[in-house]
């Protein structure tokens, strides 16, 4: 099972909408995805029509006191399923500084799900945070959703300082342009020539679309609410992008 985190140190740039996205585009290339909503505001819960919630406290299914599969939801989509936010998850980073396993205990918590699932997307809380430096042991990849603009490249870097990767380490964090509008002249001179603060960037971005808002009103992945929309073809190449290098 590969394991995909979409992170941010900061909030609104787009982050969950990508997570429900990439799951549901590698569950129409006939993947048997699970979507793990790791964030307490529970947006990709919304999105998939999902029960926000958990049936037992989360210190417990964290701990691994209680079996965390259990939790797990199912979509109206096949082989598409949902392990749903939580206001508990609030305490995530303090659950998982308990857990004194040398940063491998996010890592532990996901092998189960490799027996049923071929990828798993985390959908992670903004912040620079424990979870944050846990990804990078349990995470294939991390993609960075990033908004076209000199504060979030500052905060960019701040959160690879922060993390203080080593160079294999640092190849996993994959940022990629969200929110591109290519009306502005900034834009659309960095999706042609990227910072060199972000490093290796992914080559697809997101454009700006009314449509990606739409997904919250009637709870359905761009690929089914909006086929011919310009964001879903491109959250289609994005997926096909990210797929050849977890294949590598």
């Amino acid at each position: 099972m590969k394991v995909v985190a979409l992170h941010n140190l900061k909030g609104g740039v787009g982050k969950s909408s990508a997570a429900v996205n990439l799951a549901r585009e590698a569950n129409r290339d006939g993947l048997p995805v699970l979507l793990w909503d790791l964030d307490a505001q529970g947006a990709s819960t919304w999105i998939l029509g999902g029960e926000n919630g958990l049936s037992r406290k989360v210190g417990k299914l964290l701990s691994g006191k209680s079996p965390l599969g259990e939790q797990v939801q199912r979509t109206p989509w096949e082989r598409f399923d949902l392990l749903p936010a939580d206001m508990g998850l609030r305490e995530l980073d303090r659950i998982l500084e308990d857990k004194a396993e040398g940063g491998k205990h996010l890592k532990r918590l996901i092998a189960p799900f490799s027996e049923e699932y071929a990828l798993m997307i985390l959908d992670c809380p903004p912040g620079l945070s424990t979870l944050a430096e846990q990804l990078i042991r349990a995470a294939d990849r991390i993609l960075v959703p990033t908004i076209p603009s000199p504060l979030s490249i500052q905060a960019f870097s701040r959160m690879l300082a922060h993390l203080d990767l080593k160079k294999r380490q640092r190849e996993r964090v994959c940022p990629f342009f969200n929110l591109v509008d290519r009306r502005r002249r900034l834009h659309r001179e960095w999706i042609e020539s990227p910072p060199e603060a972000m490093g290796r960037t992914l080559h697809s971005w997101i454009p700006y679309s009314s449509d990606v808002e739409r997904m919250s009103l009637e709870n359905q992945p761009l690929a089914d609410l909006a086929p011919r929309s310009r964001a879903t073809h491109a959250y289609r190449r994005l997926w096909q992008e990210l797929k050849a290098e977890l294949d590598e």
